[in-house]
C-alpha cells in the first residue's frame, strides 16, 4: 500500500508540472499521452538526449499528442520511479531514452501489460508491449573514423567514449575500422570517462575535456567522442589546443550534427559528427501509436535506412566528402560489414 501511496503522489506531482495538454479543448488534438524519460544530463545536453527530445518535439507539433518529460537524478537511482511515475499518470506510450533502463522497462511492462513501452539502445528487454530503437552506430562511426584518418596530419587520433559497454564499444569498433580502413599504420588513443556502474561519463564535461587534453598532448590531432554532454569538454579541450597554436586539431561530434549546437568557437573544430536519427526512432514510436497500432519488437536504423549518417556543416570535409561517400556505399551495398566489437 505503501507503493500505491507513492505511486499516487507522483501522478499528482505529473499533472501539478503542467507540461501535457487538455487533449480534449479542440477537435485537432490527439488524445495520446505520450511520456518520455531522458537518460542522465536530460533536455539540453545537445546531443542523444536533444536528438531524442527533437522527436518528441516534432510529436506533439505534428501529431498535436499531449507530453510529459522527465529525467533520472545524477546518479540515475529513480529510474524506475519516474517510468512507474508516467504509468500511473496516465501516459502511453512510455518511451525510456537509454539502455539503463533495460531492466526497469522489462519488469514494469510486463505489470502493466495494457502500456506500450518504447527503449532507445536496447534489445535485452522484450515483451509484447516493448518496442526496441536500435541503431547501427558501427557505422556511421567507420564514416566519421574515414574522415579522421583523412585529415589527421599527425597520423594520430583519439576515441573519448562516456561509459565503458557493449553499446559504446560499437562506436569504438567502428571508429577503429574506419581509421585502419585508409592507413593501418595510424596511432589511436582510447579513453572511456567511466565504467558500470557509474556511469557519469556521459554527464562530466570536465572528465572529458581532460581526456582530450591528454591526447592532444600525446601527439592526437582528431578526436572522436561518443560521450553525451561530457563531449563539450572534448570540444573545449581541442578549441584551446587551436588557440595555443595546433592548428590543425579537430574534434567530431555524435548523435546529432554538434556544429549546429556549439558555440562559435567550437563549430571551428567541429569536423564532422556521427548522426544517430534519435529524433526519427522516437518519432515513429509515437505515430505509430497515434495511428491505431501498437508497436514493438526491435527497429534497426542504419545507413541504408538513412537513420544513421554523417555531418557535413561548416564544410571542412568537402574535399574528402567523394572518400567518404564511397565508403557509405561500400557499407549499404553489402562489400563492408563493420565490426561492432572493439578488438573484432
Amino acid at each position: 500500500m505503501k507503493w500505491a501511496a507513492v505511486l499516487a503522489v507522483g501522478a499528482m506531482a505529473l499533472t501539478a508540472c503542467g507540461n501535457t495538454e487538455d487533449t480534449s479543448s479542440t477537435d485537432d488534438k490527439s488524445s495520446v499521452k505520450v511520456g518520455l524519460a531522458y537518460d542522465i544530463g536530460g533536455r539540453g545536453d545537445k546531443s542523444f538526449n536533444d536528438s531524442a527530445a527533437a522527436g518528441l518535439d516534432k510529436a506533439k507539433n505534428d501529431l498535436k499528442v499531449a507530453i510529459e518529460e522527465v529525467s533520472p537524478n545524477q546518479q540515475g537511482t529513480d529510474r524506475a520511479d519516474k517510468l512507474k511515475g508516467l504509468v500511473t499518470a496516465g501516459f502511453n506510450p512510455v518511451i525510456a531514452v537509454g539502455f539503463k533502463y533495460s531492466d526497469d522497462v522489462k519488469k514494469i511492462a510486463a505489470e502493466n501489460p495494457d502500456t506500450t513501452f518504447a527503449i532507445v539502445d536496447d534489445a535485452a528487454a522484450t515483451g509484447p508491449n516493448i518496442a526496441n530503437i536500435l541503431f547501427a552506430e558501427e557505422q556511421g562511426s567507420y564514416l566519421v573514423g574515414v574522415a579522421a584518418a583523412l585529415k589527421s596530419k599527425a597520423k594520430h587520433v583519439g576515441f573519448v567514449g562516456g561509459v565503458e559497454g557493449e553499446l559504446i564499444g560499437k562506436f569504438e569498433a567502428g571508429f577503429v575500422a574506419g581509421v585502419k580502413s585508409v592507413d593501418p599504420a595510424i596511432k589511436i588513443e582510447t579513453q572511456y570517462l567511466s565504467a558500470p556502474p557509474d556511469f557519469s561519463g556521459f554527464a562530466a564535461p570536465a572528465k572529458g575535456k581532460v581526456a582530450a587534453k591528454g591526447m592532444l598532448d600525446k601527439g592526437a590531432d582528431v578526436i572522436y567522442h561518443a560521450a553525451g554532454l561530457s563531449g563539450n569538454g572534448v570540444f573545449d579541450a581541442v578549441v584551446e589546443a587551436r588557440k595555443g597554436g595546433k592548428t590543425d586539431t579537430w574534434a567530431i561530434g555524435v548523435d546529432q550534427d554538434q556544429y549546429l549546437t556549439a558555440t562559435p568557437d567550437q563549430q571551428k573544430v567541429i569536423l564532422t559528427s556521427m548522426i544517430k536519427r534519435v529524433d526519427v526512432g522516437v518519432f515513429d514510436v509515437i505515430k505509430k501509436f497515434n495511428d491505431g497500432s501498437k508497436p514493438s519488437g526491435a527497429t534497426i536504423n542504419d545507413l541504408k535506412t538513412g537513420g544513421i549518417d554523417y555531418a557535413t556543416s561548416g564544410g571542412y570535409i568537402d574535399d574528402i566528402k567523394d572518400k567518404i561517400e564511397a565508403a557509405k556505399k561500400d557499407i549499404v551495398d553489402g562489400k563492408v560489414t563493420v565490426p561492432t566489437k572493439p578488438g573484432a
